[in-house]
């Protein structure tokens, strides 16, 4: 990244060095110093709507008036002199402040945004403190919004941050600005569910209460009363930072947690809303037999390692690298299998080797934005990793910033640079079998079966360069030819064009023809920059389904697939089975597991919640949820990141590394994880440098503020228990202790003098935008190796009897554990086919109706669900909560008529299913 060119401003008669090209408010917050605002926000720029970063700007040192000038829309010029403690800038700012609060409540102590509020700490700021105004206040009425929002309307403030993040940002439509004056109104049409994915980041976006978590609602704390430590999202495979909180022994909430290179400031409703399975009742709690008869811990210990003397372990893309590290070391290396299908084991394999070619480079989500031309080849990306499809929406913007660059519009005037670029985008292109929700950017669509998909695919790599492998067969439609090569032309002329595949579908030829077509531009990069030589690498974009997907790989043999491990004890050459945090009949035919598990002498499974492998096992352990344990994950671009234990489990459940390994501490199974495993050699740099720590104090989980110690066990003891000690991380579950202020290593939440909201993470970073000061972002893991050939995919024979059947993901609910939660739970939908009209009049199918599937020697019912959109000869099915056998069924189906199954009926079905209501809107 080029260096950008600085410049020197007086600020209030002290001299400053900024970024040459930012606006005032900006560079001031960069600089540490403390300037109201509310409309702008370090994502949406500036509009200069609320007026309240009012600074005096001088023409030069012989100027005493100034200018009254608008700091957010100001840009910083070489010489620059302005004052914020100018009188007259203080008290506009405090007028500003006034006029805001003539119609909004003083319900400060009963706001839920009360002690973190953005507004209560800019009006203190500001210096207004007295309310002169008395007479009647404008209301307005409050609507539902769903099950993730609540709404309060008389607190706003009309900065215009919810309609930007929500429409401009996120690309949702049913939230507006509606009214004018003193009665504009944020919100829908109607009453209704918000139907963006990100709706939730509303909460923090908006500086007052006008929007707030109702999970979090229906069992309130206030902020400064819960326990947090620094997380990972477990929601998919991106590594999402987030920051949950607990009191009282339950997890309360979860709010994004700042990272530069990943999530920036916003994460998706899944991983905000998803935890509540955390609090589940139906948690395993104690140790069982097949019984279900209770154990103590030392008798279910010593059982499992008598079931491990004879026995295979499947590893969980869910648990963290200690635990499936301590896990292989129980069952030794060459019995250790992995826990995900074998297509999608096949896509792994595949997507680790791209990650060590040098002519691709996986990039981060920061990256991703930065990308102007992007071909999405076959993921649905908004479902299978939502923070990407928000970032790529951020992409096709970057047309807009090149002519705001041409115009000389500062890139950060944001109401002017929309004026200037109008409809004008980067390209992206979206290879998919139906509609997508990122449809309504897309430059062009390719609409095709998944051998279609990748017969065009082969095509389009092609015709950027003659030498690719050719496709067996040409496209069918003669719009395709059209698009690829319009879609061929924009990836060439492209500075840095992005290539999006995934692991998710589990068709490896379509990663194999997207690293083709990598591989083609990178070798046209070379002749055009190099004249052949070695050439920057092409941005190739590899997403896995879970939280700890790469990382379970890396700790893999080739062949020790799930399918080897069921074949194992099919043939008896294994006599025990330990599954660890894993369901078996979501990931195989259920015909294979029932016969595996039948055939095993013993079977042991590790897990936190019941399931159906559970139910089967003559041993189940209760293992601890996310935020009861310390542990590593590993995200699709191979970065190893550390999430910290947030509250104590208080039952028997244990970390799974505690269970199966001989480990005392967590530091020990985590270094000994880097020593014997050669792709983790570099985990141990993900710990903290507790060498600042003076005397061996730590970093407080708790706030100065956490109040209720003596209170929350005067039942037990009206005297105040020492604290918990905890030896095995840097944090300490206290309020007691060295707060991380401008050291950001270990950083939960942010807070700083006169800021208490979330505003107050820019008193941690470099600058605005910028990485944490001190702060850990991870540690890339993955090496570059050597460069690899060309694929020669092979697409399955599109014209066999019946329909291709692929997968069909929905945010809500194909998750396996945030499914469990009750807030997911009431966005979720049941089992359907998603096909095409033409194959719904082929069959005799209706809208809603029933519809069975034949296949692979089994049967299933799901709703029918018609696309206007959809590729004919394609069905995608949902298999809901884990309904259907979707592994079973093979890879094409019959269709017949079928009663509906019972369950969510069609209209719950059309509303979750977002992309189906867009085309029909």
């Amino acid at each position: 990244m080029a260096e950008k060119a600085k410049a020197e401003i007086n600020i209030d008669g002290v001299t400053y060095e900024v970024n040459a090209g930012g606006n005032l408010l900006q560079e001031c917050l960069s600089l540490g110093l403390d300037l109201p605002y509310f409309c702008w926000h370090p994502c949406m720029g500036s509009v200069g709507a609320c007026r309240q970063c009012a600074v005096k700007q001088y023409r030069d040192a012989e100027d005493s008036a100034g200018l009254m000038t608008m700091a957010c829309m100001t840009p910083v010029q070489p010489g620059a002199r302005i004052s914020i403690e100018d009188p007259e800038a203080k008290a506009f700012r405090a007028g500003v402040i006034e006029s805001l609060m003539i119609s909004h409540p003083h319900d400060c102590p009963v706001c839920e945004e009360g002690g973190e509020c953005h507004l209560q700490d800019m009006t203190l700021m500001s210096g207004h403190n007295y309310r002169r105004y008395d007479k009647k206040k404008v209301t307005h009425r409050n609507q539902y919004l769903g099950p993730f929002i609540n709404h309060e309307m008389n607190r706003c403030i009309t900065c215009y941050r919810c309609v930007r993040f929500y429409n401009e940002y996120a690309g949702g439509e049913d939230l507006s600005a509606q009214a004018s004056h003193h009665f504009t109104y944020f919100g829908r049409h109607r009453d209704g569910t918000l139907e963006s994915e990100f709706s939730g980041n509303l909460v923090e976006v908006c500086p007052t209460g006008v929007f707030t978590d109702k999970v979090f609602s229906e069992n309130y704390t206030r902020k400064w009363d819960l326990q947090t430590a620094p997380s990972i999202c477990n929601g998919c495979g991106v590594g999402c930072n987030i920051a949950p909180g607990e009191r009282y022994g339950e997890l309360r909430r979860v709010v994004n947690r700042y990272h530069s290179e990943l999530n920036g400031y916003f994460i998706c409703d899944r991983g905000r809303f998803g935890t509540g399975y955390v609090n589940d009742a139906a948690r395993l709690a104690t140790p069982l037999d097949g019984a279900g008869k209770e154990l103590d811990a030392e008798a279910a210990g010593r059982q499992l390692r008598e079931i491990a003397g004879n026995a295979i372990g499947i590893g969980s893309p869910r648990a963290g690298n200690e635990a499936n590290f301590a896990f292989r070391k129980l069952v030794g290396e060459e019995n250790f299998h992995a826990g995900y299908s074998d297509a999608e084991h096949a896509c792994m394999q595949l997507a680790a080797e791209l990650a060590g070619d040098p002519r691709f480079h996986n990039p981060s989500i920061r990256e991703i934005e930065q990308a102007d031309a992007v071909l999405v080849l076959g993921e649905d990306v908004t479902n299978t990793a939502p923070r990407i499809a928000l970032a790529l929406r951020q992409s096709v913007r970057n047309k807009a910033l090149e002519l705001a660059d041409g115009a000389n519009i500062p890139r950060w005037q944001d109401a002017a640079v929309r004026e200037l670029a109008q409809q004008e985008r980067s390209p992206l292109c979206i290879f998919a079998c139906g509609a997508t929700r990122l449809d309504d950017v897309a430059s062009d669509r390719v609409i095709d079966t998944p051998s279609g998909l990748v017969r065009n695919a082969i095509e389009l790599a092609g015709r950027i360069d003659a030498s690719a492998p050719e496709a067996a067969t040409a496209p069918r439609a003669a719009e395709s030819h059209e698009a690829l090569e319009r879609v061929a032309g924009q990836l060439l002329a492209a500075r840095r064009p992005l290539i999006v595949a995934g692991t998710s579908s589990g068709n490896i030829d379509l990663i194999k023809a997207a690293a083709n077509i990598a591989g083609a531009l990178q070798k046209r990069r070379a002749v055009r920059e190099n004249h052949g030589g070695t050439a920057a690498p092409v941005d190739l974009c590899l997403l896995t389904a879970e939280v700890n997907s790469m990382g379970l790989h890396l700790m893999t043999r080739q062949e020790n697939s799930l399918g080897e491990a069921l074949r194992k004890l099919n043939s008896g050459e294994a006599a025990n089975v330990i599954v660890l945090e894993n369901d078996l009949y979501r990931r195989a035919p259920h015909a294979q597991v029932d016969a595996a598990l039948n055939a095993a002498g013993k079977t042991a499974a590790l897990d936190l919640l019941p399931n159906r492998t559970t139910a089967k096992a003559d041993l189940a352990l209760p293992v601890t949820a996310f935020s009861e344990q310390q542990t590593s994950y590993v995200n699709y671009e191979g970065r190893a990141q550390l999430a910290y234990q947030v509250h104590r489990n208080h039952g028997a459940a244990r970390p799974a590394w505690q269970w199966t390994g001989d480990f005392e501490h967590f530091r020990q199974a985590l270094l000994d994880c880097a020593d014997s495993v050669a792709a983790f050699a570099k985990l141990g740099e993900v710990l903290p440098d507790t060498s600042n720590l003076p005397g061996g104090i730590k970093v407080p989980r708790q706030s100065e503020r956490y109040s209720g110690r003596t209170a929350m066990k005067a039942n037990l003891n009206v005297h105040e228990p020492k604290q918990t000690q905890d030896p095995e991380s840097a944090l300490a579950f206290s309020m007691e202790g060295v707060p991380p202020r401008r050291d950001a290593t270990i950083l939960a939440s942010s807070w700083a003098p006169q800021w208490n909201s979330n505003q107050s993470i820019s008193k941690f970073q470099d600058e605005i935008n910028g990485p944490l000061r001190q702060g850990h972002g991870g540690t890339l893991l993955l090496e570059k190796k050597s460069e690899g050939g060309e694929f020669k995919p092979v697409p399955a024979n599109g014209d066999g009897g019946g329909l291709e059947l692929l997968p069909a993901f929905q945010i809500f609910g194909s998750e396996e554990l945030s499914s469990r939660s009750e807030a997911i739970r009431a966005r979720m939908t049941g089992a359907y086919l998603a096909i095409s009209s033409a194959d719904a009049e082929q069959h005799g199918l209706q809208q809603g109706r029933g519809v069975r599937l034949s296949g692979g020697g089994i049967e299933a019912i799901a709703l029918t669900c018609i696309r206007t959109q959809m590729s004919p000869g394609a069905a995608a099915l949902h298999v809901g909560d884990a309904e259907i056998d979707y592994h079973g069924l093979g890879t094409r189906v019959e269709l017949a008529p079928a009663e509906a199954p019972e369950g969510r009926g069609l209209g719950e079905l059309i509303v979750s299913d977002l992309a189906q209501a867009r085309e029909e809107r």
